[in-house]
């Protein structure tokens, strides 16, 4: 059986044959989460003011008016990361306005908010839940310390809200619980995560390069960015392939579990066997 192996840019022929039309996997903006001014800064981490400023300066798309509300969508919530990314990178506010005009002439406005959206979105699976601070003492009890709280915050598992708690990842949440029921403390729990998502943040970076250096590098140019109907296509591309890389991640953290845990069973059986020896 004779089997042939395709060049990068013969796959990226064919993804480019096999897309769909422009706008028919990207993104739709007309069916968007919706946000009030307040919503939208906590969400980006930003402040209202800011919103107000840059929608002022014309780097944020205005709100749609419903009464004396303003709605703002994922659209918003994407710019508004895009702007905040920037800024950590040492551009000002007229530096980024230059950077998004360029960014958005000769292409079509709609394609471009909808790649925005496909980059900086990551849907949550899991409907976030609430608590307030007894039910957190309830749970955790004397490991609720200031300095645990401001850790837990700062790795965004905990997001106080008022007089409530909003607990994005509820599977963490209680993971980290029933860890604490066992006997490790909050505090080693959470500098653990924070150690486990350093490694995960290597892992999405491999990955991404890898798609960055082989698919857009190539279609696009290393400095360049997609025109026309290539928008649209790699906004879909791009939404097709979060999927992709959590099974690859899943199923090799799955399998690198299973090893981990199988090797420390087997340490201990050996050292099991080591003191019977020992002893006869």
């Amino acid at each position: 059986m004779s089997s042939s192996r395709k060049t990068p840019a013969a796959i990226l022929r064919t993804l480019r044959q096999t897309s769909p039309k422009p706008g028919a996997g990207a993104p739709n903006l007309e069916k968007r989460e919706e946000f009030t001014i307040d919503e939208l800064a906590r969400e980006a981490g930003s402040t209202v003011r800011n919103v107000r400023a840059y929608q002022d300066r014309g780097l944020l798309p205005p709100p749609e008016k419903r009464g004396r509300t303003g709605i703002y969508t994922d659209v918003h919530l994407a710019r508004l990361k895009i702007i905040g990314a920037l800024l950590e990178r040492g551009y000002t506010l007229n530096n980024i306005r230059d950077l998004l005009n360029a960014w958005e002439e000769g292409r079509d406005l709609n394609d471009v908010l909808g790649l925005e959206v496909a980059v900086t979105s990551w849907r949550n699976p899991e409907v976030p839940s609430y608590l307030d601070y007894q039910n957190l003492l309830e749970d955790f009890g004397d490991n609720i310390t200031p300095e645990v709280m401001t850790k837990a915050v700062s790795l965004g598992y905990i997001i106080p809200e008022g007089m409530r708690l909003r607990v994005p990842y509820p599977r963490i949440y209680n993971a980290g619980k029933e860890l604490v029921e066992a006997g490790v403390p909050l505090d080693a729990v959470l500098t653990h995560v924070r150690l486990v998502r350093q490694e995960v943040d290597k892992l999405a970076e491999r990955f991404i390069s890898m798609i960055a250096q082989h698919i857009i590098d190539e279609k696009y140019g290393e400095n360049s960015l997609p025109e026309g109907e290539d928008v649209p296509r790699l906004a879909e591309f791009i939404t097709r392939i979060r999927p992709l890389a959590e099974a690859v991640v899943n199923d090799e953290l799955g399998r690198v579990l299973e090893t981990s845990i199988n090797k420390i069973l087997v340490d201990r059986l050996e050292n099991v066997l080591a003191h019977l020896e020992k002893h006869h």
